[in-house]
């Protein structure tokens, strides 16, 4: 029991870190370390990678609130970029956790991990773009949301792996970008969340302590550190340069592209 409580303690100290400092949720952590976890602890493997997710989901409802809201506080989070995706971020997390309920995900993580190199690799090479107006149109907007919360919700990721390249194209700081992606990470988890608990209720194999797909040891344990650990990386984030900022942010998407496709 104690070691499995300093595991959980540890995996949520760092995607909380994480999840402040890139505005990425911190589920690039979180999932791996639970499919890790829950599968040591012997629950049915054909439930282990819902079951990672669903909880992931809903402890980076909790983390990128805290993250969300110190960035807030610093003003980086831009409302009108907010607004615009906000529609699209939730329809896009019920269509992925409803997605990820029907089908084996393999093939689309494959795809996944070779576009998220691909961003890696062109944020590395190219400049920033000019920052003189925040934002595409609202359409545009909508459907970045929408793809953004599917993609996001069908990984357990949170949103930052995808919203901040695209609010960065948009002509956001990559410092209010990340700001922002923490807000946009929000609704995305807490709609994927509720979506992966209302699919796994039928399943007949849960472990005890689960709703649906949310595993609320592992929850609990997780945010007990995720939460302070999230303002300390919101303060890391403004703290260190943007072009610092940028080289780490696209090593760790590559590094999560990598891994989805090895």
């Amino acid at each position: 029991m104690l070691a499995s409580l300093m595991f959980l303690f540890s995996v949520g100290a760092v995607a909380g870190f994480i999840a402040g400092l890139f505005g990425i949720g911190g589920g690039v952590v979180i999932v791996p370390a639970l499919i890790f976890g829950l599968k040591a602890q012997g629950i049915d493997e054909s439930l282990v990678i819902h079951m990672a997710i669903g909880t992931s989901l809903a402890t980076i409802a909790v983390t990128g609130a805290s993250s969300a809201f110190g960035h807030w506080l610093k003003g980086a989070v831009s409302r009108n970029m907010l607004a615009g995706m906000l529609p699209g971020l939730i329809a896009g997390a019920v269509l992925g956790g409803v997605i990820a309920s029907l089908i084996q995900a393999a093939m689309l993580e494959l795809l996944f991990g070779l576009f998220l190199i691909v961003v890696a690799v062109r944020m590395m090479v190219t400049k920033m773009p000019p920052t003189s107006e925040e934002g595409a149109d609202r359409w545009a907007m909508g459907v970045a949301g929408t793809v953004i919360g599917a993609f996001s919700a069908l990984f357990g990721v949170g949103g930052g792996v995808l919203s901040v390249p695209w609010l960065v194209r948009s002509g956001a700081t990559l410092k209010r970008a990340i700001g922002t992606s923490a807000a946009c990470g929000f609704p995305i988890a807490v709609f994927g969340a509720l979506t992966f608990l209302v699919t796994g209720l039928d399943e007949a194999t849960l472990p005890a302590y689960a709703t649906g797909y949310l595993y609320w040891p592992a929850f609990l344990g997780m945010v007990v550190c995720s939460v302070p650990s999230a303002r300390l990386g919101v303060m890391a984030a403004h703290y260190l340069p943007s072009t610092l900022l940028k080289r780490l942010f696209s090593l760790l998407i590559l590094a999560i592209g990598l891994r989805l496709v090895v």
